[in-house]
């Protein structure tokens, strides 16, 4: 069973976002909802208010600023709301983990839910990367519209996708799946900057993502243990393979 352990105390801050949304962020193709959340933790000067654990998740901390935190960690600027997982979630753990996270918006009265993942592309060049929405919910439409997201029209989605897009279904909390196009064998901070950039449009967040831009090979390399360990967690996934391609609008 997933449990959410609470800091005692939060700092109160304030953002210009008028309703509660959680920004949700798992290893997966590229890193790319790791890579976005973690900026807009750092960038947002986010505060940790509580973990999230699994008897069936490996032991494993991380040690920074003489701090131990737990892999999967959750943060907060006032109405907006951050989790995000240093390991992969593997398929296992995967229906407990996003029940908890759909509990938590429930009882902290959390009325969106944005996930920043990558989907594969042949192309490697950067300017045609490009950032698809998948919503639940006709609010996430018109969000998207005033933006000028485009819309991923078909495709198949399997694994941990699919278990967020069907939880959070199922409990009538207002989804947005934000899919940028990446390379899905290695950690790709390129793809991530366009990532960020077209969430914080969507939170009209302002953001510099030069820093990013300037260590992307460093990024590469920093992360390519997550990466293999990634791509062990989506081969477990991929019990048939897909013949359906993805399709954008």
């Amino acid at each position: 069973m997933t449990k959410i352990r609470l800091a005692k105390k939060t700092q109160k801050t304030k953002t210009k976002i008028s309703e509660k949304i959680l920004l949700l962020g798992f290893p997966g193709n590229g890193l790319i909802g790791t890579f976005t959340i973690s900026y807009l933790i750092t960038h947002l000067q986010m505060k940790l208010v509580g973990d999230v654990s699994h008897p069936d998740m490996p032991p494993t901390l991380f040690i920074e600023n003489g701090e131990v935190l737990g892999p999967i960690r959750i943060y907060r600027k006032d109405n907006l709301y951050a989790i995000i997982s240093d390991i992969p979630i593997f398929p296992e753990i995967a229906s407990d983990f996003v029940a908890s996270i759909a509990e938590y918006c429930r009882k902290n009265k959390i009325s969106k839910v944005i996930v920043p993942s990558g989907v594969d592309t042949q192309s490697t060049d950067a300017k045609d990367i490009k950032t698809y929405g998948l919503p639940t919910d006709q609010s996430f439409e018109k969000i998207m519209y005033e933006n000028e997201m485009p819309k991923f029209i078909a495709g198949s989605i399997i694994g941990t996708d699919a278990t967020v897009i069907t939880t959070f279904r199922n409990y009538k909390i207002p989804l947005l799946m934000m899919y940028t196009t990446c390379h899905p064998f290695f950690p790709d901070p390129q793809a991530s900057v366009a990532a960020i950039t077209s969430l914080a449009k969507l939170l009209k967040i302002q953001v510099d993502t030069t820093d990013i831009q300037k260590r992307i090979d460093h990024l590469k390399i920093q992360h390519k243990n997550l990466m293999q360990e990634t791509l062990d967690a989506l081969q477990a996934e991929k019990q048939l393979p897909s013949k359906v391609p993805p399709i954008y609008r």
